[in-house]
């Protein structure tokens, strides 16, 4: 089996996740579905997006993007 459909698989199961632990009663939901979100955002960009044949800056760039945005969010929350 090709490596993007076992990560299209993958998306699908962490968005299923993602709505079981929305309607749940857990105590760290959200921070639960940001760490979630902060995944999948890594799969995407890195598998569909081909940020892992991109150069070392764009790497860090998204990374770095993507640590303070998750960083952000959870200070709000």
């Amino acid at each position: 089996m090709k490596q993007i459909n076992i990560i299209w698989g993958l998306l699908m199961a962490l968005t299923f996740a993602t709505a079981f632990v929305s309607g749940s009663d857990i105590n760290y939901a959200a921070l639960l579905i940001i760490g979630i979100a902060v995944l999948k955002f890594v799969l995407v960009s890195f598998e569909f997006m081909e940020l892992k044949k991109a150069h070392r800056l764009w790497k860090y760039l998204v990374l770095g993007f993507l640590g303070i945005f998750a960083a952000l969010i959870l200070f709000i929350i």
